[in-house]
């Protein structure tokens, strides 16, 4: 099975459809299998203390500003929707709340996500398990008993699933990745496992790539200075495709694991094995 990989636009498009546009076509240029966005109802993720605290941005001085800032409309989702349907790419959203998850299913997108945080906002939890799409569930920042939590529910109802192993950190230190969390959490809950990366650079989503991941989760942008939080841990394009082939490379690769002599190195033997050896 190839691994499917999500290019992950999240907030980079900076509440401009254009470029969210643009991201969507390099997205698809460079080979994704499918493109990611965020969605919040701001009033339902953010006390109304946080939105009021200060924050520098190219909306204004207040967290509320900013955040609001960063948010698409419909009538931008229905331009993100029909150029996905126009040049053949997934899309879909991890939605932060109820009220984003009743926006986005107006769209049919055969996808779910949850998000690192939201992995204990059970209620939430229960409503994308209930929608019985196959959900992506990152693990940032939790532990084996609250992911088990929420798989429980997934399996209640009969939601079909996979987890991706994930350190929520922007930009994640290399040392810090933990690739070998994939096999853990592959042996302790016997389901697929993919990974949502938050490093610089393309090693260790290829690394992560020879060990069986279903899925690979990078964030993309256009330019790494851009405004934005998730602008340093993501790939420019030109890195996410260099990437992508580098994991299609590492799939070709990895084989089956069954030795065969193959006729290239009967042929060789024969060149090349002293005559004792024969």
């Amino acid at each position: 099975m190839s691994i499917f990989i999500i290019g992950e636009i999240g907030i980079n498009h900076n509440g401009d459809v254009n470029l969210a546009k643009k991201l969507i076509k390099a997205a698809k240029k460079a080979g994704a299998d499918a493109v990611k966005f965020q969605k919040r109802t701001i009033e339902l993720v953010y006390t109304k203390e946080n939105l009021k605290s200060l924050r520098d941005s190219p909306w204004g001085k207040t967290v509320e500003e900013q955040k609001r800032g960063l948010e698409l409309n419909e009538k931008e989702y229905d331009e993100i929707n029909k150029l996905c349907n126009d040049i053949k790419i997934t899309w879909f959203a991890s939605c932060w709340d109820l009220e984003s998850l009743k926006f986005i299913k107006k769209y049919n997108c055969i996808y779910n996500k949850i998000a690192s945080p939201m992995l204990t906002n059970y209620e939430l939890i229960n409503e994308v398990a209930k929608e019985g799409k196959h959900t992506f569930v990152s693990t940032g920042m939790h532990t084996m008993e609250e992911i088990e939590k929420v798989l429980d529910i997934f399996k209640k109802f009969n939601c079909p699933h996979e987890l991706m192993h994930a350190v929520s950190t922007y930009p994640m230190k290399i040392e810090d990745a933990n690739l070998n969390m994939i096999k853990t959490l592959k042996n302790k809950f016997k389901c697929n496992v993919g990974y949502s990366g938050h490093e610089v650079g393309r090693a260790v989503s290829v690394a992560a790539a020879a060990l069986g991941i279903s899925s690979l989760e990078r964030h993309i942008t256009l330019d790494r200075t851009l405004y934005g939080s998730d602008q340093a841990a993501s790939l420019e394009i030109g890195g996410f495709q260099l990437m992508i082939n580098y994991i299609r490379a590492v799939e070709k690769a990895m084989g089956d694991g069954k030795k065969v002599i193959l006729e290239e190195e009967k042929k060789n033997r024969k060149k090349l094995q002293p005559i004792k050896n024969k």
